[in-house]
């Protein structure tokens, strides 16, 4: 078994944005960067990730959204349901291939091919709600991920992580009612959305599934580390998820331009190895990990270095 792989397509660099917008192709170049610097792309380690079925899509998205898309995909460039979701020709592919490729670890992960998985893609997902692309996201990634792992596989439950400066208002949304989720979000408040208050828990069977910590501006390394080895960890523990996803976006990083916190690159490091300790407990170590934000590219592409080198380095 591989400790780790990441998916990957040169479509990902295809998903065109405006000039200044912060969801650029310089993003996925920035990646490119630090994963390079550890040397993932010479490992082996590296998978195609391919076009997801429609069908996959609307497991999630109503026929009619998803075809809405792709249509203002075909006709760009331009924009969708808001002034900051842009997309292009070059979007769509690179769309369903960042869906393609969560399903596809999902399918290594739960078969044992793998331990770890981390998806560089763009664009990101955890704003897109059921019929609506909203920041900077088209579809909803991790969460199709989250609902492909539960429909083909003999697993319980799944928890996801979102450290995200944003709070992942689609995720929780799309899972607000589903006792086999665990949605947990730590990130600014109050921000672009302004959901993910702590008193939004889930309703009905999911009632105790979401569970948000919004922060105030300026937190860093030690606030989300005592988060995370603290009430976090407890709920993972006691809801035992059969795998970990992680919505990992790095625009909560010092230097990052959208948000106003002030993680490090070692405070990345630390979360990552938190999460990695609990999924070895709980999860049999199995995670896999989503791009969401990030906007700083030094910082963007030294945060994912350290965040992937801990999947590298993790041990049972």
């Amino acid at each position: 078994m591989n400790a780790l792989r990441l998916y990957w397509h040169t479509d990902f660099e295809r998903h065109q944005v405006s000039a200044g917008h912060p969801e650029s192709v310089a993003r996925i170049q920035a990646v490119k960067k630090g994963l390079g610097e550890e040397d993932i792309w010479n490992s082996g380690q590296v998978v195609d990730a391919p076009l997801a079925d429609l069908a996959l899509l609307t497991s999630i998205h109503p026929e009619a959204y998803v075809e809405r898309v792709k249509k203002a995909c075909q006709s760009g460039p331009g924009v969708i349901d808001s002034m900051d979701t842009e997309v292009s020709p070059g979007s769509w592919d690179a769309a369903l291939r960042v869906v393609g490729a969560g399903c596809l670890a999902v399918d290594h992960i739960l078969t044992g091919k793998t331990r770890t998985a981390f998806i560089p893609g763009r664009p990101p997902g955890h704003h897109a709600r059921r019929e609506q692309a909203m920041g900077f996201c088209l579809f909803a990634n991790i969460s199709l991920a989250a609902v492909y792992a539960l429909d083909h596989y003999d697993i319980d439950r799944l928890a996801i992580v979102d450290w995200d400066v944003h709070h992942g208002n689609g995720t929780q949304e799309i899972f607000y009612h589903n006792e086999r989720v665990l949605y947990v979000s730590v990130h600014e408040h109050p921000l672009f959305p302004g959901t993910g208050r702590p008193d939004e828990t889930g309703s009905g069977q999911g009632l105790g599934c979401t569970l948000n910590f919004p922060l105030k501006a300026g937190c860093g390394d030690d606030e989300y580390a005592q988060l995370i080895k603290g009430p976090i960890a407890d709920r993972l523990l006691e809801f035992n998820p059969d795998i970990i996803l992680i919505s990992a976006g790095f625009d909560a990083h010092l230097a990052d331009p959208l948000g106003h916190m002030r993680i490090t690159t070692d405070g990345f490091r630390s979360m990552t190895e938190s999460v990695t300790h609990l999924a070895s407990t709980t999860s049999q170590g199995r995670i896999i990990s989503f791009l969401e934000g990030g906007y700083n590219l030094e910082a963007l592409s030294d945060s994912i270095a350290a965040h992937v080198n801990v999947f590298k380095e993790s041990t049972l």
